[in-house]
């Protein structure tokens, strides 16, 4: 039954979560709900009204989540027809296109999920294929009118439908979608290219981590480019060789991609030959070691050290209740990579932790290069690129500081380079 054939659902929600809205969180969870006139269906639009019974919001509800009401509009009473969902779009398409040059990336992210005002799902587009994810089971009653406002905004020559753990049973039993569908176009007989400043890449799109790709490093990835010159690079937890890649184009002397995956470190060495034709990835030299990062960076043996080493991790808090866990992991990790640094030496630390807030990421970087025997000082730090917008703190993931190793030891110094 359409929205439009039944009694709208109403939503009263305690007076916390009612501040929160009010405020522009986007989530609302179970528990804090206080009344709903009947029960609702996944994807159903619910109408949130205040304590004095006036409209407060317009929501996406979800049965099946803790995270029950995901809004969509706060304020004045609107309607969500065909023409508000299409114009939504095409303002975050248009956000996008602000951002880059066509001619030199077609990589990026064109929805980020909620702070682009679509909760629960991101698209993403590598070339001439988009990959919409979902991680909320409120967009399969809409998913054919999704595909058309895609379409109408991006234009995909193919469009990739890529499920959440949490909803794929749900999908299959209900409405026969399976991770890696095709919603346009063919299927593609392996990995799709794609442009990242200029350098070339491959996304699996069907199968591989995330969308196909960790789009969200970019900015980074090129900060390193940009810091590789006459280096030896170890990109550590390397996936697909992203950070290496641009570390040779950027003429580092040699990289090296740590993985525990063979499938990551075979498309570390795709990425690599795909740029063979620029002349400084054509002079690096190019290793790959598959090896926990953890046993082999604590490993006793070694004898090789780098100029420059890339940190970046899986998430490593899965709950809040893991944080401190995570932290310690990360400055366990920081350690190892600085004792495998030279001196004037480079270390980018990142964290893809949601659950670990930047200050305390930071922070705790900050007390290891106070701690550590040598100069260690703070260059910089970064958090979101524009294409991937946090606007409430649930979206606040990724954060990377760069740390260097001074030439000679003496008294330790903690302060950001000028």
């Amino acid at each position: 039954m359409s929205d439009s054939a039944k009694a709208r659902l109403k939503i009263r929600l305690t007076p916390a979560a009612e501040r929160a809205v009010k405020g522009g969180h986007p989530w609302v969870y179970a528990d804090r709900i206080k009344e709903e006139s009947r029960p609702g269906e996944a994807g159903e639009i619910a109408v949130v009204y205040d304590k004095n019974d006036k409209f407060l919001a317009l929501a996406l509800f979800d049965p099946g989540s803790p995270i029950r009401v995901r809004v969509l509009h706060v304020g004045k009473p609107i309607t969500l027809d065909d023409a508000w969902w299409r114009e939504r779009m095409a303002e975050a398409v248009s956000r996008r296109e602000r951002i880059f040059d066509p001619a030199r990336t077609t990589g990026f992210r064109w929805i980020n999920g909620e702070s682009d005002g679509w909760p629960g799902l991101v698209l993403d587009r590598y070339g001439d294929t988009c990959v919409l994810k979902l991680y909320s089971a409120v967009w399969f009653p809409r998913l054919g009118a999704l595909r058309e406002w895609i379409m109408a905004s991006c234009a995909p020559e193919r469009l990739v439908l890529r499920l959440s753990r949490n909803i794929a049973e749900s999908a299959a039993r209900d409405f026969s979608l399976r991770d890696g569908d095709l919603l346009r176009g063919e299927k593609p007989e392996g990995p799709v290219a794609f442009l990242e400043n200029g350098l070339r890449f491959e996304a699996d799109v069907l199968r591989g981590q995330k969308t196909g790709f960790f789009l969200d490093q970019r900015e980074n990835r090129i900060r390193v480019g940009l810091e590789a010159e006459g280096k030896d690079v170890l990109n550590v937890f390397s996936h697909a060789g992203g950070f290496s890649v641009h570390a040779a184009a950027g003429g580092a002397r040699s990289t090296v991609d740590l993985d525990i995956s063979a499938h990551a470190l075979e498309s570390a060495k795709r990425n690599m030959a795909l740029n063979a034709g620029h002349p400084a990835v054509a002079r690096c030299r190019h290793e790959t070691i598959k090896a926990d990062a953890f046993d082999w960076l604590g490993a006793a043996e070694w004898s090789t050290n780098y100029d420059l080493i890339i940190l970046d991790p899986p998430s490593m808090a899965m709950r809040q209740g893991e944080a401190e866990g995570a932290l310690r992991a990360y400055e366990k990790l920081a350690v190892a990579g600085l004792q495998r640094l030279r001196p004037g030496g480079l270390l980018f630390a990142a964290s893809c932790s949601a659950h670990v807030a930047a200050d305390d990421f930071f922070n705790r970087m900050r007390v290891v290069a106070a701690n550590y025997p040598r100069h260690v000082r703070e260059v910089a730090t970064s958090l979101h690129a524009a294409d991937h917008p946090a606007t409430f703190p649930e979206a606040n993931y990724l954060k990377c500081i760069t740390l260097r190793m001074s030439g000679s030891g003496g008294k330790i110094e903690n302060r950001k380079e000028r």
